[in-house]
């Protein structure tokens, strides 16, 4: 597995990679302190698996950073590392396409965890910045733009194909933003989801 990390700031950069020997044995890790730097790694190691990037850098932020990686390596699995935690962030990496968005505070064994759980598959987000179940207004304006689109085309029984192609996104796309939603709702499927919509009335 080979991992790229892009913060500016190396000592933490030197703890990051640290903490990320953890995740398994045969393990590359790559650093970057800027925009041009990553961009240069991601273009000649075509066989980068994940992105571990910071939001704030000197020369462009990391939702720059994010926006090329999605468009020109959708395979590349890129995660927010921020000390940001604006829920307005939050949303912004997701629905630019991050796989995860973890707190810098966060524990290594945390961090770890978090990893694992994309790498598997899944999208994690730090369970400080997801929704609580009965605050439907909170639900609906922390859904990002994209997001209450989604939903408004599963709540008409679409596929993620379907969704994917009116849309104009990839599908692997449209699976990760239903993950989120699913996690943001607090439910697991897609009838979960309906009924957690309709019992918190929701885009009426």
């Amino acid at each position: 597995m080979k991992i790229l990390v892009v913060d500016d700031h190396a000592l933490f950069r030197e703890g990051l990679v640290y903490v990320l020997n953890g995740l398994e044995n045969d393990l590359t890790i790559l650093e970057a302190s800027n925009y041009d730097e990553a961009i240069i790694y991601l273009n000649s190691h075509p066989d980068l698996d994940m992105i571990l990037l910071d939001l704030s850098m000197p020369d462009k932020d990391g939702f720059v950073l994010l926006s090329y990686c999605r468009k020109n390596f959708p395979l590349v699995s890129a995660v927010v590392l921020s000390a940001s935690k604006q829920q307005s962030d939050l949303n912004r990496a997701l629905d630019g396409g991050a796989l995860g968005f973890i707190p810098k505070d966060t524990t290594s064994k945390v961090m770890l965890n978090a990893l694992r759980l994309i790498i598997s598959g899944e999208i994690y987000i730090p369970s400080s910045m997801t929704l609580r179940k009965n605050n439907n207004q909170n639900t609906q304006e922390t859904l990002t733009p994209r997001q209450q689109e989604v939903v408004n085309m599963m709540m008409k029984g679409h596929s993620n194909k379907k969704i994917a192609l009116e849309i104009g996104i990839a599908e692997a796309t449209i699976k990760m933003h239903a993950t989120s939603i699913f996690k943001r709702l607090g439910v697991s499927n897609r009838t979960e989801a309906a009924l957690m919509i309709q019992k918190l009335e929701l885009f009426k």
